[in-house]
């Protein structure tokens, strides 16, 4: 569903929160009015990606208090991609990690590699540092916690929309030391969107068949996908490649051993 929002009057308070007395300006240091800047730019286009209701009407009311928004809703990670496939300019997407049709970092993966001019935010629960790390690698241009205030929040969009990258201010984006993850990384980074996919649907154990089924191609097709990815992984069967992508997710991408065709 897509709707035109203007200005709300949300309060102050974490985004979960119901948002409704006055609206708090965001000052930019020095005291400009991010909202002002913004406000007198075109309207902006937004797709708010999160499987709970009430969390994508807290969080509309607190985007819509910063600008002018035509604002998109999606509840799953197909209607995502179906309102992205419909065409239009979008100007940024919020995305949830955890959402269903995806695992882990595969719906950031996948959206970066389609749409790579759509700025992407996470917002989640899980502020781990390491999780903030891995979303800025894989594309993201900032990482909102489910726990930001109202204001902060929107100071963190405005940034974003202007250019620059947000993640909370005392996370240390400074990459560990664990240089297999982050040559892992930077190979599952070259994965076409297709691939993404097909990687998503053997961390979940599908065989051939039920992927080409899913994906509406032949099976020979889905074999020469997964022969790229074994090859873009750097390793020799379809279980090392859903250990490969498992180490990345953190514990947040539950895997089911895959079954051999």
């Amino acid at each position: 569903m897509v709707t035109a929002s203007g200005p709300v009057a949300p309060r102050g308070g974490n985004i979960g929160d119901n948002l409704s007395c006055a609206r708090r300006p965001v000052r930019r240091p020095g005291g400009a009015d991010w909202g002002a800047a913004l406000s007198e730019a075109e309207r902006h286009r937004l797709v708010i990606a999160d499987d709970h209701p009430l969390f994508r009407g807290a969080l509309r009311e607190a985007v819509s208090g910063l600008f002018a928004a035509e604002i998109s809703e999606a509840g799953t990670f197909e209607e995502v991609t179906d309102l992205l496939e419909r065409g239009g300019e979008v100007d940024l997407i919020l995305l949830d990690l955890k959402m269903p049709g995806v695992r882990g970092f595969s719906g950031l993966m996948y959206l970066r590699a389609q749409y790579p001019g759509i700025p992407l935010v996470v917002v989640s629960g899980n502020d781990d540092p390491a999780v903030i790390r891995r979303c800025i690698a894989f594309g993201a241009s900032g990482f909102i916690p489910k726990t930001l205030s109202a204001d902060a929040l929107r100071q963190a969009i405005a940034r974003v929309l202007q250019g620059e990258v947000w993640t909370p201010p005392d996370v240390d984006l400074a990459p560990a030391s664990d240089a297999e993850g982050a040559a892992t990384i930077a190979r599952l980074a070259t994965l076409t969107p297709q691939q993404v996919r097909v990687l998503m649907m053997l961390s979940g154990g599908l065989l051939n068949k039920q992927i080409a089924y899913e994906l509406g191609v032949s099976e020979a097709t889905v074999k020469a996908h997964v022969s790229a990815i074994l090859q873009k992984l750097g390793v020799d069967s379809r279980t090392q490649a859903v250990i490969a992508a498992g180490r990345i997710e953190a514990g947040q991408w539950p895997q089911v051993p895959p079954r051999a065709d």
